[in-house]
């Protein structure tokens, strides 16, 4: 028996809001550096980060067809499914903004497609290899963040070495605003994707596409709603990234930028959905360590850490609840896939 219409609307409506509150809780990826560093104004920022992001969004899919498909078998979902895994994400977007903790929407709806998914139909729904390389490219992305980030500090400052410290803070004040322009692309070409991926595995599953490409309005939608979301700003967390974990000038700024945006750019360009949050976090850590290891404040990035490990299983079992709570309110007929 076929899913009534109103499910997919829900879904559709869901994935909107997930969307637009990944675009107000990562606002920060892009440009809590270059606020902390007074390079721009709260205003300038968040206005360059809404075009930048909708431009990255509209920039490819590969990363949309790794959400759809490498997770969860498309075949096999119902729309509930779904739903029950958006609202989870959408919940634990707002318990985390609002303690202002960095966390991952990524994580939160990869857990939430986990957690729905096995409550439908057991581990059989989930795709093995596919979501063994997802699992991958989430945990190494921030270690490369922190490498990259490192590294490259260090090879500023020895090409930087004999300036005198406020020629290189000026030169880097206009430099940050590249780096932060390149992260807010790359923050819209893999963040946004993830909703296109959700939107189409939703319209397959229920028939109405044939094959799984990302159709162009659901690509606009998804690009529009994130920007909307990056509008909003997401400042406590914004608080925490550009002032909580190290003290930024404008050369570390553009360090920690530039080296996030390249993991990012590249996990995007192989169709990994990594975590923005995550990169930055670890390439802003990379830089401060570069100085000294006490000049990253390791308490805040234990806090980060936890949350990051939680958000998975808290997802994946909220999301589960979220389903066979819908499935008691439906009289059962959801696990049998309507």
């Amino acid at each position: 028996m076929a899913e009534p219409l109103f499910f997919l609307g829900v879904v559709m409506i869901l994935a909107m809001v997930f969307s637009f509150t990944n675009g107000f809780h990562d606002t920060a990826n892009s440009i809590a550096t270059v606020i902390a560093t007074r390079v721009l104004s709260p205003r300038q920022a968040i206005l360059m980060a809404v075009v930048l992001n909708f431009a990255g969004a509209l920039s490819g899919t590969a990363v949309a067809a790794t959400v759809g498909k490498g997770i969860v078998d498309p075949k096999a979902v119902t729309q509930v499914v779904i739903a029950a895994a958006l609202a989870s994400a959408i919940a634990w977007n707002f318990v985390t903004w609002y303690f202002g903790i960095p966390s991952s929407s990524s994580h939160a709806l990869i857990g939430g497609l986990v957690g729905a998914g096995m409550a439908f139909q057991g581990s059989g729904i989930l795709n093995g290899p596919g979501l063994e390389a997802v699992v991958l490219s989430l945990l190494v992305s921030p270690v490369l963040g922190f490498i990259f980030g490192f590294i490259l500090m260090i090879v500023i400052i020895w090409i930087v070495f004999r300036q005198s410290p406020h020629v290189v803070n000026e030169h880097f004040r206009r430099l940050q605003l590249l780096s932060s322009a390149f992260m807010s692309f790359s923050h819209g070409s893999n963040d946004a994707q993830k909703t296109m991926g959700i939107m189409t595995l939703s319209l397959y599953s229920y028939g109405l596409i044939g094959s799984f490409d990302v159709p162009l309005w659901v690509m606009v939608l998804s690009a529009l709603a994130m920007a909307a979301g990056t509008s909003a700003g997401g400042w406590r967390i914004i608080k925490t990234m550009g002032h909580k974990i190290i003290k930024l000038e404008p050369i570390h700024g553009f360090a920690a930028e530039t080296a996030a945006a390249s993991v990012i750019q590249l996990a995007s360009h192989f169709g990994l959905p990594v975590s923005t949050t995550h990169v930055i976090s670890g390439a802003i850590m990379g830089v401060g360590a570069s100085r000294r290891l006490s000049a990253v404040r390791w308490g805040v990035a234990e806090n980060m850490l936890v949350a990051w490990v939680l958000t998975i299983p808290a997802c994946g079992a909220m999301a589960w609840l979220l389903y066979q709570g819908i499935n008691v309110l439906l009289g059962g007929v959801a696990g049998t896939g309507l």
